[in-house]
């Protein structure tokens, strides 16, 4: 729902919400009290009235029975300077006036002060005195002797002391009611900006720095629960906005990522198509030169020199067969024949087929790893091929001696590849797997060998990773999946000699030892 335009702070809604029905409570509570008062300041005008009179009642009574006007003027004039009192009056028996002070006459006619007499002895009543509303007492005046009515006393006060005497009471109720309710606000607001206030403004000043780009500014914890509990859903949301944004970014770099190793094997296949086109054209023309070569020299009539050349382009030619055979290699984009395999047999088999190439250059090669090894559901070719490539760079460039160990880690086959030669520079490693790139001096290699062993990898669905060793030199490791028995080793009375593939059969596998051959062997 839309946010009215202008909505009541907290402060307003506790004065409209406390401090309003507060007021209400108590003007009404004052109201009553008001009233009451009323009451009691006019039954206190009755009674001081009423004792006014029973005060000058026996000198009047005493004068009025021997006739002394003069006392009983006199008597009523001492009653008069009393600012309660408006008039006194004076009646005989018959309800005719004898004296009065005072500025006004009574307006009562002898008939009415014999009615009332008649009634009791002492009475009160509001008149009307020359047009002025007054209070009277009425009090009878007796014969001592036989206690006979002998005349009446009339004692009278304004009515409007009354309400001028409430209406000073209501002034001042309602200043007291006025103030009462100014203390009543400022302790209210006050209190507010203690208890709630100052904390919601900080809340407020938190999302305003977050607003400004402070993405770590965090609200404190202080004040009342609730505001606390405000302040950690804040914080929480906060921390929930940048753990999003945090997944969003390594997400972006997942993708970019992603992106980046998509268009390198979209790359990669070009390559490969236009290598795999390029060594079929090669391999022909190559076959036939190679053939043309091996005809001249079953001649005999050639002489040493000629021999000699002829031998050099067949050596070149199968340089550059070997070239194709690579292209050819690494143009292919799957395993098509994979069987459960040994890792131990696999490295064994791969060292053999460089063996000659290891005695050439004085380079011993050690194995690690137990027979017949952890087993893998893979192309026996393939990785042969892989794991050969990686020894034959291994051995090229290794000092005096290469290492081949596997090993189960986890779900996963490992292989390490080991030499003892200058390793491989930081900015080298990241273009090592690209096609065509190599470290080797010209005529030593083509580049491709990694790049295969990255294609096979990934054809199984593992990883190659370089790294440096403990002996200065350059560690290979390829990672393969396990098969589902990865975890088991064949037992001692398989010889360790082949492999078992999907149907039982068994496959023979060159130059492996017998099962749980030592540790650590040398080819």
């Amino acid at each position: 729902m839309p946010i009215p335009r202008f909505p009541l702070s907290l402060r307003w809604r506790l004065v409209v919400g406390i401090v309003l029905p507060l007021l209400v409570a108590i003007t009404l509570g004052m109201t009553a009290v008001i009233a009451t008062m009323e009451q009691r300041a006019e039954q206190r005008m009755q009674e001081d009235m009423e004792l006014v009179a029973r005060a000058i009642q026996l000198p009047v009574g005493y004068s009025l029975e021997r006739e002394r006007e003069g006392s009983v003027r006199q008597a009523l004039e001492s009653v008069f300077q009393l600012d309660q009192v408006y008039g006194a009056y004076v009646y005989n028996a018959h309800g005719e006036q004898l004296a009065h002070v005072g500025p006004g006459r009574p307006q009562q006619e002898p008939e009415a002060i014999r009615d009332i007499g008649a009634e009791e002895q002492e009475t009160g009543q509001y008149e009307q005195m020359e047009g002025r509303d007054v209070y009277s007492h009425y009090v009878a005046l007796t014969d001592e002797t036989t206690g006979q009515i002998i005349g009446w006393l009339q004692v009278t006060r304004r009515a409007s002391d009354f309400v001028e005497y409430m209406q000073v009471i209501q002034r001042q109720m309602i200043g007291a009611v006025g103030i009462g309710t100014l203390v009543v606000m400022a302790l209210v607001l006050f209190g507010y900006h203690r208890a709630v206030g100052r904390h919601i403004e900080s809340l407020v000043g938190t999302m305003g720095r977050v607003r400004r780009g402070e993405r770590d500014a965090r609200a404190g914890a202080a004040g009342p629960r609730e505001v606390l509990t405000l302040a950690q859903a804040l914080n929480e949301m906060l921390d929930s906005i940048e753990q999003a944004e945090k997944e969003i970014s390594e997400r972006r770099l997942t993708q970019l990522d992603l992106e980046e190793r998509l268009r390198h094997s979209e790359k990669l296949a070009a390559i490969g198509r236009l290598a795999a086109g390029i060594a079929h054209e090669l391999g022909a023309p190559l076959s036939v030169v190679d053939g043309r070569a091996r005809r001249v020299l079953r001649e005999g009539d050639l002489s040493d020199k000629q021999q000699a050349n002829l031998e050099d382009i067949r050596a070149e030619v199968q340089r550059m067969s070997h070239i194709v055979r690579q292209l050819l290699d690494f143009g292919r984009t799957s395993a098509s024949d994979r069987k459960t395999l040994h890792g131990g047999n696999l490295a064994r088999s791969s060292v053999e087929q460089v063996s000659e190439l290891s005695s050439e250059r004085g380079i011993a090669i050690e194995t690690e790893g137990e027979l017949p090894g952890p087993r893998l559901h893979a192309d026996p070719i393939r990785i042969e091929q892989a794991l050969v490539n990686l020894l034959r760079n291994a051995v090229q460039a290794a000092d005096s001696r290469v290492r081949i160990t596997w090993t189960l880690e986890g779900d996963r086959v490992r292989f390490d590849v080991d030499d003892d030669g200058d390793g491989i520079s930081e900015k080298d490693r990241s273009r090592l797997f690209e096609p065509f790139f190599t470290t080797k001096s010209v005529g030593e290699g083509t580049g491709l060998g990694l790049s295969v062993v990255h294609g096979i990898a990934n054809e199984h669905y593992g990883e190659i990773e370089v790294d440096a060793n403990d002996w200065g030199g350059a560690r290979f490791t390829l990672y393969l999946p396990a098969g589902a028995e990865g975890a088991e080793t064949a037992d001692s009375s398989a010889g360790g000699s082949a492999d078992e593939t999907e149907d039982g059969q068994q496959q023979p596998v060159p130059g492996t030892a017998s099962a749980r051959e030592g540790v650590v062997s040398k080819a």
